[in-house]
């Protein structure tokens, strides 16, 4: 069995989102959770740090971020090197272990709060501000982790299929996505008629 290299440690330690994904309680929840803080820190320091002022006003900087983490993720999972590598971590062909494609799936939502903010749905938006009593994207923050969290465990249809018929890490990543996807939609919806 090959030897894993230093590089190859962080890249496992990147899939687990630096051991997150060996919590014993709800890693899953867990990895959405720390996404869901990240994104606030993003916002929160945006004022005094450039990198994320660069990040929170030009959304598309993390969604080519985000893009580069999915290929890399599918071809590390994918890669049989890779895998006898990290045995242990691959018994399963979808690993608890592995919460990355939380991460991808939980800043789909995340990060169309720019776009709706300030495009199709900036009065609803605004509208939830004062409703809260604080800003929107707290608001924004808690409805998206609830939204994906229930679509990622209730896997509706094809989530379901692609997560019983698609062992590769396409399908590990994927119905992230699409439970992403999801919840970016019933966010809208649910904020364009409640506000």
């Amino acid at each position: 069995m090959p030897k894993p290299h230093k590089f190859d440690k962080f890249l496992k330690a990147m899939l687990t989102m630096f051991g997150i994904g060996y919590s014993k309680y709800a890693p899953g929840t867990l990895a959405s959770f720390t996404t869901c803080i990240i994104y606030l820190l993003i916002f929160y320091l945006s004022s005094n740090t450039l990198a994320l002022f660069l990040f929170y006003y030009n959304p598309e900087y993390v969604v080519y971020f985000l893009i580069i983490i999915t290929i890399s993720s599918i071809n590390l999972i994918n890669d049989r090197s890779f895998r006898d590598k990290f045995a242990k971590l691959f018994k399963k062909n979808d690993p608890k272990e592995i919460v990355i494609d939380e991460f991808i799936g939980q800043s789909i939502p995340i990060i169309s709060y720019w776009y709706f903010n300030f495009g199709v749905a900036n009065d609803s938006f605004k509208n939830a501000s004062s409703f809260f009593y604080f800003n929107s994207f707290w608001a924004w923050i808690i409805t998206s982790f609830i939204l994906f969290r229930f679509f990622d465990i209730l896997k509706p249809y094809p989530i379901n299929i692609i997560d019983k018929k698609m062992k590769s890490g396409l399908g590990i990543m994927l119905d992230d996505i699409i439970a992403g996807i999801y919840s970016t939609i019933a966010g809208f919806i649910i904020w364009t008629l409640w506000f």
